[in-house]
């Protein structure tokens, strides 16, 4: 590739036109797009395992640039976050979760990245208002990790009205397992008995999620 071309081509046709390659060069070399940036940049990504496992926060990035680039680094974890933040659309507590959608943009770009399983539970009001968010256990998911009393003494305590229960697939294929579906119904019936109902379990996948609601799973 010409000096410059990955630039050229940014500026002119944008930057959803560019390859992983040429925007990582582009990063790599503080703007420039140079040849040399674009063949590390594709070394990197190919040593990585691709855009995906190189925005994980496991990966190391030291080690995978040579000494030349490694200066470099904060540049692309930078870029890298930006990209996640961009994406994300958080709620803050009092906003009201309207559907798994909102729980997709409010935990997504945090999940989606994560080397292991991580559950968490929203807690929410009588009007569906976010009121806590709770990081339950980190781990594959199973019903000893996620214990009924971890997950309802905190939402008695603030007197939550109902709850929606997240965690993430490292995969990111978010087809609910038979553990998961086995942990939700254990969940859900605990939240009969103690009168605050489980509205979802959303499972964050890489770029997409399953919730049972929408499934018809609850």
């Amino acid at each position: 590739m010409p000096p410059g071309e990955a630039r050229r081509h940014l500026l002119a046709a944008g930057a959803a036109a560019c390859s992983d390659v040429e925007l990582l060069g582009v990063l790599l070399d503080g703007g420039l797009g140079s040849a040399a940036a674009q063949v590390v940049a594709e070394d990197l990504l190919r040593r990585s395992g691709g855009i995906v496992r190189l925005g994980r926060d496991g990966v190391p990035f030291a080690a995978l640039l040579g000494p030349r680039w490694r200066r470099k680094l904060a540049l692309v974890r930078a870029g890298l976050e930006l990209g996640r933040r961009a994406a994300a659309t958080p709620l803050v507590f009092g906003d009201a979760l309207r559907d798994a959608g909102a729980v997709y943009g409010h935990v997504g770009g945090r999940l989606a990245q994560l080397e292991r399983e991580v559950f968490l539970v929203l807690l929410l009001d009588g009007r569906n208002r976010l009121l806590g968010e709770l990081r339950i256990s980190e781990g594959t998911l199973t019903a000893a990790l996620v214990h009924p009393r971890e997950v309802f003494a905190p939402a008695i305590r603030l007197a939550a009205a109902a709850i929606v229960l997240i965690h993430n697939h490292p995969s990111g294929d978010p087809t609910p397992s038979a553990d998961d579906r086995v942990v939700t119904e254990q969940l859900v019936a605990a939240g009969r008995l103690l009168d605050i109902p489980v509205h979802d379990h959303v499972i964050i996948g890489r770029g997409r999620y399953t919730s049972f609601a929408e499934a018809g799973l609850l």
